[in-house]
Order: structure tokens, then C-alpha cells, then sequence
């Protein structure tokens, strides 16, 4: 049975995500009102496959088309200024492609709800599906964004799904340009961490969608690895400058 809140909500940001797009909205629909669904310059025919569910939720279904792709970092941002104008304080991010576990959602937002100033992050659990370069290469990455932010609590600092205190990740979002596709995750959660933002971690696990049962990825492994590894550099050569300060918030008694 689905929940419904005046304060957290569920976007879904989806580029050419296909048949998948309808099964993973129409899930979230289940657990969770409202639902907003960000189409990034798709040219899948989203539109029309979310047209029966709109049909059966017009209030609590909201579809924003964007007319390019502009990477998911920036299309969530797109969705959020929308949204702060409707008063929502968090939001959760789920990915479109059924690799997240849609009846997870309220267990996300109770814990939300109960400690409203820290972010939400899903700690993947790997079944046999999951590519295990994929599986190693993130530890790469969970290493450098804990060395960033002295080891805050960042479990998996890559999985999408994950629920953020609009305020927070607005601040987060306008004081950089980059975060914008798909180094948004990390990014974001290593500045979250020095903004203070406190954070909680739940196993989650993930699932793999076979390419011949529809699944589809647009990760990249040179051109999305060549981004990491700059986004790395550039939040490490932050970082030293930053030490004195996230070395007393870490271990300030007011934390």
C-alpha cells in the first residue's frame, strides 16, 4: 500500500530506459505518492509509455519532459527547483531501469523522516548478475570519497538510489558546474559531507537486467571512468585545502 507526504517525494530520472521506465514508475507508484519522473531528452517514446499510469494517477504522477539529454545530475537539479517550489523538503532518487528495489522505498523515507538533516544512501548488495568489473571498479571510488571526506560514513558513494534534504543538495549543486552526469552521485555526496550533512546507510540490493529482458545501461567504462578520475583529482585537490575545517567537524563534540 502506497504512502503519501507533504515533505518527501520519489523522482525518477530516465534516459531511453525503454520498457523498464513503466514497471520501475508503476512500482514506485505503489509505495510511494507523489511520483515525479524526469524524461532527459528521450527519444524512447517515454511519454507515451507512461501515459496509462498518468491516466490512473494525474495528481500524483508528474511527467517533465526535458527536450535534450543534459545527463542526470542536471536533470535532477531541473526537478528540483521545481519541487522546492512545491514545498518538498527531501527527495528520494530511484534509477529507471528496475535496478533498484522499489518496495525498499518506504524504508528509506521512515528513516528520512526520523532524521531529517542526513542523507539516505543505498549500500548495494551484488547478486551473481552484477558485472564484476563494475563490482571492483566502485571500491576505487569508495576509497578516494572516503579519503575526501575522512571516512564521514560514505558505505557506497556511487548507488543511486538515495534520499537528500532538498535544501542541502541545492547548496551542494550551485556551488559546483560539474555533477551534472554520471560523476553526480559521488560528487555530491563527498560535498554533502563537508557541508556537515550527517549520514545513514541501508543495504540494498540491486539487480542487473539482462540486455535480452529489456535491460539497458549508459555507463560507459572509458568515458565515464575518464570522468571519475577527474572528478577525484578535483575533489582531492579540494580536499587539502579543506582539511583543517573537515578534520574539526569530524571530531567536533557538537557533531
Amino acid at each position: 500500500m502506497n504512502s503519501v507526504s507533504s515533505s518527501h517525494f520519489v523522482m525518477i530520472p530516465s534516459y531511453n530506459t525503454g520498457r523498464l521506465l513503466p514497471i520501475t514508475v508503476e512500482e514506485a507508484l505503489n509505495e510511494w505518492l507523489p511520483v515525479w519522473v524526469i524524461i532527459d531528452g528521450s527519444d524512447d517514446n517515454s511519454e507515451q509509455l507512461l501515459k496509462p499510469l498518468q491516466a490512473k494517477h494525474p495528481e500524483t504522477l508528474k511527467i517533465i519532459k526535458l527536450a535534450n539529454n543534459i545527463g542526470k545530475g542536471a536533470a535532477i537539479l531541473h526537478g528540483l527547483t521545481q519541487a522546492r517550489a512545491h514545498n518538498y523538503t527531501h527527495v528520494l532518487t530511484l534509477d529507471a531501469d528496475h535496478q533498484h528495489p522499489a518496495n525498499y522505498i518506504s524504508k528509506f523515507m521512515a528513516l528520512s523522516l526520523k532524521n531529517p538533516s542526513s542523507m539516505i544512501l543505498g549500500m548495494p548488495e551484488f547478486d551473481a548478475s552484477a558485472p564484476m568489473l563494475r563490482v571492483k571498479g566502485r571500491k576505487i571510488s569508495n576509497w578516494w570519497a572516503n579519503l575526501e571526506t575522512l571516512g564521514w560514513g560514505i558505505k557506497d558513494s556511487l548507488f543511486g538510489m538515495r534520499v537528500y534534504p532538498i535544501e542541502d543538495l541545492m547548496t551542494v549543486m550551485q556551488s559546483t558546474s560539474w555533477a551534472r552526469r554520471f560523476d553526480f552521485e559521488p560528487e555530491v555526496a563527498v560535498r554533502l559531507a563537508w557541508l556537515g550533512v550527517s549520514v545513514l546507510n541501508i543495504s540494498t540490493p540491486v539487480r542487473y537486467i539482462l540486455k535480452e529482458d529489456g535491460g539497458i545501461s549508459q555507463f560507459k567504462y572509458g568515458r565515464d571512468n575518464l570522468l571519475l578520475t577527474g572528478m577525484h583529482i578535483r575533489l582531492f585537490s579540494e580536499f587539502l585545502l579543506r582539511l583543517p575545517v573537515l578534520i574539526y567537524k569530524k571530531y567536533s563534540p557538537t557533531r
